[in-house]
């Protein structure tokens, strides 16, 4: 583990015990690590199926990753749905075809 998830976690932990996290947080927090987890997963989908030199071993990855893929966007729309601020910057940023250097504030 890293220095700062390790920080992360105590901090985390520390609000936890006191109680002083909401349970709203703590489901948002939930999601996020669990969309890391999943984008994750498609890295190392990706990476193996690339990587291996047998065809029917590739479709089996690329479908797993392609499963990761779903979850991933599931997690996302329940992020748009439960956090208005990411809700407020996926109708503002995605699928517009300007310039991504114009999308930011």
């Amino acid at each position: 583990m890293g220095w700062m998830f390790q920080q992360r976690l105590v901090y985390f932990m520390d609000y936890v015990e006191k109680g002083t996290i909401s349970k709203r947080v703590l489901d948002l927090n939930r999601a996020r690590q669990s969309l890391i987890e999943e984008i994750q997963a498609i890295m190392w989908y990706d990476e193996r199926a690339d990587a291996t030199s047998d065809k029917a071993l590739r479709e089996v990855l690329a479908h797993n990753r392609d499963d990761e893929k779903e979850h991933a966007t599931l997690l996302m729309e329940w992020l748009r749905r439960n956090d208005p601020q990411y809700a407020h910057k996926i109708k503002e940023i995605l699928g517009k075809s300007k310039k991504l250097s114009d999308l930011w504030d």
